[in-house]
């Protein structure tokens, strides 16, 4: 297995591997999935370090990275790879900057809360997210072959209006990028973001006939399937107790949070 100074090498299995970024706050995963003819890397991570770097030492095969969402987290090392995809509704912020957040801002997130040590290439203070046009577009329902391995895309807006889920129909492993996952908030709460659409792709995916497993993009690696019951549970409450708006805190359930 590959040791590395700032990212965590883990196998899921041998053709599936989490690339993670723990000494960051934000806990970020990367994950890419290796078929017989293509490789697909969901998100390219933080930016701090190159993740291309590890993906070289991983796989021969053609990478395609298919983005979750544009959120500066999940898209900081796409200018290292050649084929880029994504939702168009989250194409715009990929192209022209993202909604609602300032460059001080994003630079603040990026350099703060940082527990081990960085790369000489990273200085926060000029950190810039990627900006560029993708390769193409990513639509619900899309099935993609990668050889013996097939992928199916979601459309679950809410965290934002083109975030994607994507389903390992093979294996059985869902990547729900931010729309679930534990420890810390999945959250709605941004002018850009939407607390209904959030919610009604939460039910969607809970819905999703045998999952094996679920990784979200953050904290935890790895739930076990039994949160999308939780997840049906917490739905059917935050619909009934009219609590799916702006403004209405964080909502506590089992094994997972939501915050609008």
């Amino acid at each position: 297995m590959i040791t590395d100074l700032w990212y965590t090498i883990q196998e899921i299995d041998r053709e599936t591997y989490a690339i993670s970024e723990y000494g960051h706050w934000e806990k970020v995963h990367s994950f890419l999935l290796l078929g017989k003819e293509k490789a697909v890397l969901i998100d390219t991570g933080l930016g701090i370090d190159n993740i291309k770097r590890i993906t070289d030492e991983l796989t021969d095969l053609p990478i395609m990275v298919f983005t979750t969402h544009v959120h500066t987290d999940h898209i900081g090392c796409h200018g290292q790879f050649e084929e880029i995809y994504v939702h168009e509704g989250d194409a715009d912020w990929l192209i022209n900057g993202i909604k609602g957040m300032s460059i001080e801002q994003i630079r603040r997130d990026i350099g703060r809360d940082i527990t081990i040590p960085t790369p000489e290439s990273f200085n926060p203070n000029t950190y810039k997210p990627f900006q560029g046009v993708p390769t193409g577009y990513l639509q619900d329902g899309d099935a993609i072959d990668l050889g013996n391995r097939q992928l199916v895309i979601y459309h679950t807006p809410g965290h934002s209006p083109g975030h994607i889920s994507i389903f390992d129909t093979t294996k059985g492993y869902l990547f729900t990028g931010d729309l679930l996952y534990d420890d810390t908030p999945i959250y709605a709460f941004y002018p850009s973001t939407n607390p209904v659409d959030l919610i009604n792709s939460l039910d969607r995916i809970s819905n999703i006939p045998n999952v094996t497993q679920v990784y979200g993009s953050h904290n935890t690696l790895g739930l076990e399937p039994a949160i999308l019951q939780e997840v049906k549970i917490a739905v059917k409450e935050l619909r009934e107790q009219d609590l799916v708006k702006f403004g209405t805190g964080i909502h506590r359930y089992n094994g997972f949070s939501v915050q609008f």
